[in-house]
């Protein structure tokens, strides 16, 4: 996904455009709008609930607003009988989809909601309909609809209450299987359908839990590949039976080792199984797991890094897969036959969003971001080697003198060595440069040198150096490296933190002086944290969405997602693991959090409550701490709704202006 950060095994926080899971795009300013020419101020919209926060002058709208102006495209699909691309990109005030017929032409806006729309597949027998799903103001309660393409007419598939998660199409084309939480509102039951007759609707099986997620059909259809996960290392692989729903254990429940398997596909003779696997190594490797003898081949052991996408195509004979190198994306096509790898052109360097193989098997469609392009759609004809972009994203500003990222490397406390990414500010500016720590969300995740976005606003116009880091506990380093900051380690992160203050604190080009550090979701809490036991150490602070206070998360995030969080930071229940998260708690510790605060959150939030912002603003307050407060009624977890987006970008930039910059 476009806009900063790309987390891998997790939601895609843009924390650098400070909001979370959207697409950009290039609407001309909605806020501008609201501006008056008595009072010169931008007006907050009645959707939003704004407290603290001083007037923000007109004027920032005709500078930071050019900033906010730009579109970017993720593949979706490839249309089944046609070389045409279905797409997700902006034109609007959310991303919805869109229909490319030839490389560069116009796009065709399919849908036209007010809530984002940005996932969808092609019936594979004709392309007649798309299915695809939607939720409402940012609530996460997915409902699944079908959209047909000669009439544009839309059908809701689902029950319109339940949380419903679309999943792979039957290898005959007729069904879809999904996961719903229908029958209980927090275990995630899997159902099958026709999408062509909703009453043909059924449960297939029912599961305990909410870390379910149907993979693929086998070529008979006579059985449905599917995931159970437990946690960011512990996952299983279940056969299930289309025609009673009796499942069967595919991979070993009580193994000595903790295995995490990924995205899985069944071979096309249905005798065996790719999947992305960490077993016997730190790295996620694709494999292809034998169905008779349970044996995995392990097919790019060659290869030191994840395996973070793959798609095979129709025929069986050949699988693309991209590989996360250090933050950046390698891609690679692979013979199934000889197991060997294909040669292949040069391509644009950046962060792969989507692999998708179109029916001709030779084609392979792909989404590509990097620092200068806010992410496009292309594809690669693997017969001929010729590749072509799609999509040709706009922006209002040029991007050419947009900075790359630069690797960096510190010590932490104990010795482990922490990586990001530095973007420098314009030449333009001398002299020490104040900071920006971003720090990315998950925990289960990985800042990647993708579009800036909102963010080149600070680099370019502000002098304010930016700095990502993967703390301990991100994904792409390994499997060991992921699980430094689980239980009672959780305060490790914190202070890989206070060691990359001490590295700002050794360059001669940053202000040590100057440091603000924001993030969401997980990114968030690592804000408050930080904000509470290295206080002295920063200016200022933006908290997005972020938990106050883990047990009260815990306690209050929705059912279905309580007991795979549990695994990640302790379960709240046990009275030691309790009492050590209410001593990090930020909310615990609030009379530390000396320096201004900018707290965002979404009203509708179902992963972190809007009460852990709620709390931390108002004890902040009561204190006498400096802190902004912004909520927005109709979105969730991070903003999606670009009139949103824009007035949080204004209010942090004036937050800056006020704390960080003086």
């Amino acid at each position: 996904m476009p806009g900063g950060l790309v987390l891998r095994r997790g939601i895609s926080i843009c924390a650098l455009c400070l909001c979370i899971a959207c697409i950009p795009g290039s609407r001309a300013n909605a806020q501008s709008a609201a501006a008056t020419t008595q009072d010169a101020t931008i007006a907050p919209g009645e959707n939003l609930i704004v407290d603290g926060v001083p007037p923000i002058p007109a004027s920032l709208a005709d500078t930071a607003g050019r900033y906010s102006s730009y579109r970017g495209a993720t593949l979706v699909d490839w249309h089944p009988l046609r070389r045409e691309l279905l797409i997700a990109t902006r034109f609007g005030d959310t991303p919805q989809l869109h229909l490319v017929k030839t490389p560069g032409g116009a796009r065709q806006q399919l849908t036209f909601f007010a809530d984002a729309v940005a996932n969808g597949t092609f019936h594979p027998n004709g392309g007649d309909y798309i299915v695809f799903s939607k939720d409402i103001g940012g609530g996460e309660w997915f409902q699944l609809y079908r959209y047909d393409v000669a009439t544009g007419d839309v059908t809701l598939l689902t029950d319109g209450q339940s949380r419903n998660l679309r999943g792979p199409w039957s290898s005959g084309g007729d069904q879809i299987a999904y996961m719903s939480t229908r029958r209980t509102g927090k275990d995630t039951d899997l159902w099958v359908m026709n999408p062509a007759d909703p009453k043909s609707d059924r449960s297939l099986t029912e599961l305990p839990g909410g870390g379910w997620q149907p993979q693929d059909w086998s070529p008979d259809d006579k059985k449905i590949l599917l995931t159970e996960e437990i946690s960011i290392n512990e996952t299983y692989l279940w056969l299930v039976d289309t025609t009673t729903g009796a499942k069967t254990e595919l991979t070993p429940r009580h193994a000595k080792e903790k295995i995490f398997y990924g995205d899985a596909q069944f071979s096309k003779d249905g005798k065996g199984v790719y999947v992305t696997t960490d077993k016997e190594s730190e790295f996620q490797r694709l494999a292809y797991l034998d169905l008779a003898t349970k044996q995995p081949k392990y097919l790019t052991s060659k290869i030191a890094w994840d395996v973070e996408a793959f798609d095979l195509t129709r025929d069986g004979k050949r699988i693309a897969f991209a590989t996360d190198e250090e933050g950046v994306s390698v891609l690679h096509v692979m013979d199934t036959a000889t197991d060997k790898e294909i040669s292949l052109p040069k391509l644009p360097a950046g962060v792969i969003g989507a692999l998708r193989w179109h029916k001709n098997n030779h084609d392979l469609g792909f989404s590509l971001n990097n620092a200068r392009s806010p992410g496009d759609c292309y594809s690669l004809d693997v017969t001929t080697g010729k590749v072509e972009q799609w999509t040709n994203s706009e922006t209002a500003v040029k991007t050419d003198a947009f900075p790359e990222a630069e690797l960096v490397r510190w010590k932490s406390f104990d010795g482990k060595m922490i990586s990001g990414f530095l973007y420098k500010p314009a030449a333009k500016f001398t002299g020490k440069r104040p900071v920006m720590v971003v720090i990315h969300g998950g925990p289960e995740g990985q800042s990647q040198p993708t579009f800036l976005g909102r963010a080149n606003f600070y680099l370019n116009e502000m002098g304010i150096a930016l700095i990502v880091p993967n703390v301990r506990g991100s994904t792409g380093y390994g499997k060991t490296f992921t699980l430094l900051d689980n239980g009672f380690k959780r305060d490790d992160t914190y202070k890989d933190i206070d060691a990359l203050f001490d590295w700002t604190a050794s360059r001669s080009d940053l202000d040590a002086d100057r440091v603000a550090v924001t993030g969401g979701s997980y990114g968030g809490h690592m804000t408050l944290a930080v904000s509470a036991f290295y206080s002295d150490r920063v200016r200022c602070s933006v908290d997005i969405v972020g938990m106050s206070n883990l047990v009260t998360f815990l306690e209050h995030t929705e059912a279905y997602r309580r007991d795979l969080r549990r695994v990640e930071y302790g379960d709240e229940r046990d009275p030691k693991m309790r009492e050590y998260l209410e001593k990090i708690a930020p909310m615990n510790n609030i009379e530390k959090i000396k320096k201004p605060m900018f707290v965002i959150a979404g009203k509708n939030d179902p992963r972190v409550p809007v009460s852990e912002s709620q709390q931390i603003a108002d004890a902040l307050k009561k204190q006498g701490t400096p802190v902004w407060l912004l909520i927005a009624k109709d979105e969730g977890h991070g903003y999606r709704k670009k009139s949103n987006q824009d007035f949080q970008f204004y209010a942090t930039v004036q937050f800056l202006r006020e704390y960080l910059l003086k």
